[in-house]
């Protein structure tokens, strides 16, 4: 395994038992999904690439905005679905026609390291409802 993808593991398997807090990003304090991502990017590629804007719980829903795929584009490699590997970032839809709001960092083909409202860090299964959901996959920086 490349050496940047099994840090992005070793340092995700590290959150699990984190707390949810909205807009959080602090290893055992508190993360969102995207906290918990951005997390990893401060531990394995560096400093992050931008500041965070300020978000609501229900920002995809009152946006409709593309925030989260726009921003993985312009900082993460995009990867095909059917080519995505562990250390991977997801991004999800709850619905078809809402905008992407949750992300995941993949662990193994049919596992994931996310966290959500109401839970800690966790690795939990890709079950078929996630796939469905799944609208993205996007390598890090170096996880060539």
């Amino acid at each position: 395994m490349n050496p940047v993808r099994a840090a992005i593991l070793a340092e995700a398997r590290g959150w699990i038992g984190t707390p949810y807090c909205h807009r959080a990003s602090v290893r055992g304090e508190g993360a969102d999904c995207l906290g918990l991502v951005r997390g990893v990017w401060r531990a394995v590629i560096g400093p992050e690439p931008a500041a965070l804007p300020a978000y609501a719980p229900d920002w995809a829903e009152a946006t409709r905005s593309e925030t989260l795929l726009d921003t993985a584009l312009r900082h993460l490699r995009p990867v095909p679905l059917e080519a995505m590997a562990p250390g991977d970032v997801l991004l999800f839809r709850f619905r078809p026609h809402l905008p992407a709001k949750h992300a995941a960092i993949l662990s193994a083909p049919d596992r994931m390291i996310h966290a959500y409202d109401g839970a800690c860090v966790c690795e939990g299964h890709v079950v078929p409802w996630w796939r469905r959901h799944l609208a993205a996959a996007f390598a890090f920086p170096g996880a060539d």
